[in-house]
């Protein structure tokens, strides 16, 4: 489990509360779980605004909720899901520390509108903060939604130094679908996190499916619940509802919060291009001078320090929701609209943005930076924004993930001499764990995470403590 410090300062420098960082910690690790279970890995297909955060945008809002659509209805049922559960919880504290109690889990299974079984769960734990009252995460589950694209296999974004060196993945859906979801959800419940989510989703031209198949898969996805395919007009009634709401409802799981009419407003150029009008016209990129190289890798790690990669990624979420950002460079005070990060010909890393105040383009060496924040002042595109990925990392299945075993421990007592026993039928495997402090890896005969204190690769001593499964050979 990482430190405490660890949230603290990250939750410091996104400008949010502790605990909805270290929610998104622990969030991170249960979606590992549930993925690495074998009854779960291929029939839960993680969707909703969760998944967009932790699966498709990493500058998105932060969310609170897991929600899945089963393949196998017989899942919904109290029994398997205390006992799964328990099982990933095991697996999760093996892993991290993080102790999920398996006698604070509750699933109350209910029958929906539809007359068919669902499911809310709330599954308790004890992270790196260590509250008095443990936090909880809440499962929805539902076995009758109708699945109109094929599910994909994709990275899940665990911004942590505990990330697995592996990765993490998890079966979600399609993105197309989920922007078609939200867009349903705008029409069925009117909140302000699903006119966020459907505008924030509109505004990724580089990610925008065509409006035909849009408007296809909400064709569906509102046919099965029964309403009619949503037009501005159904929406006009709610709209002083969602400015009301859209501060209490929002901005504990956003760094800065938005302006509500920024969203709003967008919403007619939105339902224009769903109808099959024109998509707004996508600005062109900054011109790239001579040498200079696109930095826009999905877990772009830069050669800086962390101060500086936190100002990145301060910056990058000022971009993704078109909002102006202060930087501190060489002494003053700049606001500016952020575009691209790029490497120069002479190896410096360069900020292209615009002076809002001087009216005009600049170039901000990284390295010279000292401070950013993110204004509620949002900004149309002058240019094509090329500070937030392209869209989802797909996952293909790699050796180590198939086989790695997962945990069935009867407690969390038994834990570690319990864990991941198997029958190997082709001679005795040789299984790889990494220290997560020093990188250092570790052959075991048998499944033992336990890493005794050792030297690391350049002879200083380091703590020992659990560590991560990397492969079997």
């Amino acid at each position: 489990m990482i430190d405490r410090r660890e949230i603290l300062d990250m939750a410091t420098r996104m400008s949010l509360q502790p605990h909805v960082v270290e929610k998104d910690y622990v969030l991170g690790w249960m979606l590992a779980g549930i993925s690495n279970h074998p009854d779960l890995r291929d029939s839960w297909i993680f969707k909703g605004g969760t998944c967009l955060k932790k699966c498709f945008f990493e500058t998105y809002r932060f969310s609170e909720d897991l929600d899945f659509t089963l393949t196998d209805p017989a899942h919904l049922d109290d029994a398997f899901l205390k006992k799964t559960f328990a099982e990933i919880g095991a697996w999760i504290y093996e892993q991290t520390g993080i102790e999920v109690p398996a006698d604070l889990q509750a699933f109350d299974i209910y029958k929906n509108p539809r007359d068919t079984i669902s499911c809310q769960g709330k599954i308790s734990y004890r992270g790196p903060i260590g509250n008095r009252d443990l936090p909880r995460i809440k499962l929805d589950l539902t076995a009758d939604e109708r699945v109109v694209l094929a599910p994909m296999r994709v990275s899940v974004f665990h911004p942590y130094t505990d990330a697995p060196s592996e990765g993490m993945d998890v079966l979600a859906y399609a993105y197309e679908e989920l922007f078609a979801e939200k867009v349903r959800a705008l029409a069925e419940r009117t909140r302000p996190r699903d006119l966020y989510d459907v505008i924030n989703l509109f505004r990724n031209s580089e990610a925008r499916p065509t409006a035909a198949v849009m408007l296809d898969v909400l064709r569906q996805k509102c046919e099965f619940k029964g309403i009619h395919v949503p037009a501005l007009v159904d929406l006009e009634p709610h709209r002083a509802e969602l400015e009301n709401l859209w501060q209490n409802m929002l901005a504990h799981q956003l760094p800065t919060l938005p302006p509500y009419l920024a969203f709003w407003e967008e919403l007619p150029s939105f339902f224009e291009w769903l109808a099959g009008g024109i998509a707004p016209v996508v600005p062109a990129t900054y011109a790239m001078a001579t040498g200079e190289t696109l930095l826009r890798d999905r877990n772009l790690r830069l050669p800086v320090s962390g101060q500086i990669q936190s100002m990145i990624e301060i910056i990058r979420f000022g971009a993704g929701n078109r909002l102006l950002v202060e930087i501190d460079y060489l002494g003053s005070t700049r606001r500016i609209e952020p575009y691209s990060l790029r490497s120069t010909k002479d190896g410096n890393i360069v900020l292209h943005a615009f002076n809002a105040d001087k009216g005009e383009h600049r170039g901000y060496r990284i390295d010279r930076l000292q401070g950013a924040r993110v204004t509620n002042q949002s900004f149309v595109p002058r240019y094509q924004v090329e500070l937030t990925p392209r869209g989802p990392l797909l996952v293909a299945p790699s050796a180590a993930r198939q086989q790695t075993s997962f945990a069935r421990p009867q407690t969390l007592r038994g834990a570690r001499a319990a864990a991941t026993r198997r029958a190997i039928s082709f001679g005795k495997p040789v299984h790889i764990y990494q220290c997560p402090v020093c990188s250092k890896k570790f052959r075991r005969d048998s499944y033992d995470a336990h890493l005794n204190p050792h030297k690391n690769q350049w002879g200083t001593p380091c703590p020992g403590r659990t560590g991560f499964f990397v492969e079997t050979i």
